[in-house]
């Protein structure tokens, strides 16, 4: 009998991939019981699970109906299961304690909530899914056989070919295909520069008090050290880089994630650092097409191709789940990045790769990236409207471009609603989760709201929630 239900317990018998231990007592019913009931009480069963008809698992398990009919009646009785007519036996919601961030500021985990209002992600029920099959059908279609083959490190050139056209357009980039490498997202373009810096005698990098960890983290995984910029209205003081530093990470267009914009005087005086030093410029250009209340910044790249290493990354615009991202590079720094993502990845997914370079070329990402502006500014002015009603003391800032807004607390409180938020379910982070360990000045109390993830359907009960929670 422990064999068969081992063995047979699994995806055939309940759905999911399942595997039952009868439990020590004995009898077949006992067995049985405990089996399930340490199945929901370990999450191997999640709540709202609904299982198979008695009939159904019986068969599998090879017992008699009444055994599995009475098993689930005892479990429905413990409170484990519950039994509707219609709805069949599902595994029984479970109150429990509201999740804890690790660090009382931090950003808090991205399961387990209800909402979820955490920046930098996109509304994925939003992707383009019909007009993305159509590109993948004509991309495909179109492809040369030697496209399924090992390719370029750089990335297929169709795909490269299109981004530097639309780059230039777009975002004022200058960049020819020959100096694009494609990456599986912005998270290996940071790990590939992170090893060639290292290698070129690289030691210290600036980095914007305001960011992600995450980020830095990648610098600093090969060696690297990272050095806090002070940070006011204008954006990351960029008068702070010394010649001691050898490469600076910055958001120019749309600062993560106090949302300011960096000056034009200070533009100007990163680049003329870079050249005075030999320093380079790494530009994160996570959210660049969405801009609403002013005109578009254009790249820094496009002040110094040769002192800026400029990055995209279809993860805001498209999905995160695509693993697109791309750099543009200054020619001496060119061979030394191809030759280390040979080395550990030599292409990402070639369809992909196809697909986004159709798309590109087909005006397809063009009026996506268009409604998508319009249905995040919709959102955008929602929640300012909400809060002007319902918050009036909450000052919202960093809105006039990206995917999220940074609302002021009153001080002391930042703690006390992000625990507040997580008690209703609701991801939010405090400012203090993107401050550096290193940064001598400390920002207001604050949250980071992203409005971007919601699908439009969750996004009424997701501001509710956010302002019941503020004080």
């Amino acid at each position: 009998m422990e064999e068969s239900w081992a063995n047979s317990a699994s995806g055939r018998a309940l759905g999911i991939d399942l595997h039952l231990e009868p439990g020590p007592s004995g009898g077949v019913r006992r067995g049985l019981t405990d089996a399930l009931r340490e199945a929901v009480r370990g999450g191997r069963l999640a709540p709202g699970t609904r299982l198979p008809a008695s009939r159904t698992l019986a068969a599998d398990l090879g017992l008699a109906r009444n055994t599995v009919a009475d098993a689930y009646a005892d479990l429905v009785a413990e409170g484990w299961l519950t039994a509707r007519q219609g709805s069949g036996t599902r595994v029984a919601e479970r109150p429990g304690r509201a999740p804890t961030p690790a660090r009382p500021t931090n950003r808090v985990p991205f399961a387990g909530y209800r909402y979820d209002l955490q920046p930098g992600r996109p509304d994925l029920a939003s992707f383009p899914r019909a007009e993305w099959l159509k590109a993948a059908r004509r991309a495909l279609t179109a492809a040369p056989n030697d496209a399924l083959g090992y390719g370029d490190p750089r990335g297929r050139p169709e795909l490269r070919a299109a981004l530097a056209g639309y780059l230039a357009r777009a975002r004022g980039v200058q960049a020819s295909p020959e100096r694009i490498v494609v990456c599986a997202g912005f998270v290996q373009a940071m790990i590939l520069l992170g090893e060639v810096l290292h290698r070129r005698g690289v030691r210290d990098v600036a980095v914007e008090s305001y960011g992600l960890d995450l980020h830095w983290g990648y610098l600093t995984r090969p060696g690297l050290r990272t050095r806090p910029l002070p940070f006011d209205e204008e954006g990351a003081d960029v008068r702070e880089l010394g010649a001691g530093e050898g490469a600076a990470l910055l958001t120019p267009a749309h600062q993560f994630p106090l949302g300011v914009a960096l000056h034009a005087r200070r533009r100007a005086a990163a680049v003329d650092w870079a050249r005075r030093t030999g320093g380079l410029i790494l530009e994160d250009d996570y959210d660049g097409e969405f801009r609403y209340d002013r005109q578009p910044v254009g790249a820094l790249q496009g002040l110094d191709p040769d002192r800026v290493v400029y990055l995209g990354t279809a993860s805001k615009s498209l999905a995160p789940g695509l693993r697109l991202g791309w750099m543009v590079l200054p020619a001496p720094l060119l061979d030394e990045v191809v030759a280390a993502k040979g080395y550990t990845d030599w292409s990402c997914g070639v369809l992909d790769q196809l697909t986004l370079a159709e798309f590109l070329e087909s005006g397809a990402y063009d009026r996506h990236v268009r409604a998508a502006r319009l249905r995040y500014r919709r959102r955008r002015d929602q929640l300012v409207a909400a809060l002007a009603e319902r918050a009036p003391d909450v000052r919202v800032s960093g809105i006039a471009a990206g995917l999220h807004a940074v609302l002021e607390l009153p001080p002391g409180t930042e703690r006390s609603v992000v625990q507040a938020a997580a008690w209703q379910r609701l991801g939010v982070n405090g400012l203090a989760a993107f401050r550096h360990t290193d940064a001598t000045a400390k920002a207001p109390d604050a949250l980071v709201v992203g409005y971007g993830t919601p699908p439009d359907h969750a996004w009424p009960g997701a501001l509710d929630t956010l302002c019941r929670v503020l004080p």
